[in-house]
């Protein structure tokens, strides 16, 4: 007998991406290539200096974020951006999230409502827990 798949496995979902800190970040840097510095990064991220130290840490380390070193009007700066392959893994972690939208919408719908989807029935004999 042939083994069920595992249709709502959602492999493509890595664990380095899809912590709440590190989605937002990713999704900042996506939209700007050229990248961000790290305050203008911490704000648009609402987060601490140490969350986002350690949220990039874990992003550098898996060779998705680049960092660069430089300093404005005499101030040391941290600039963050993508990497080629931080691009690419994150355009592919998207279209799993994808999947998942149209997987959890797929449910059948009240007949005139895109809004409530139909709840069946429970069979005779169960009650809830």
């Amino acid at each position: 007998m042939a083994k069920p798949t595992a249709r709502y496995a959602y492999e493509g979902l890595s664990r380095v991406l899809h912590e709440k800190a590190r989605l937002s970040i990713m999704t900042s840097l996506m939209s700007r290539p050229e990248g961000l510095v790290f305050n203008d990064l911490k704000s648009l991220c609402a987060l601490t200096d140490g969350n986002l130290n350690r949220h990039i840490l874990v992003l550098h380390e898996a060779g998705l974020v680049e960092v660069w070193k430089g300093s404005d009007k005499g101030r040391a700066q941290t600039l963050y951006r993508l990497t080629k392959t931080g691009r690419q893994r994150f355009v592919e972690y998207l279209g799993e999230l994808e999947k998942v939208i149209q997987d959890a919408l797929a449910a059948p719908r009240v007949a005139g409502s895109k809004a409530r989807a139909v709840v069946p029935d429970v069979p005779p004999g169960w009650v809830p827990a």
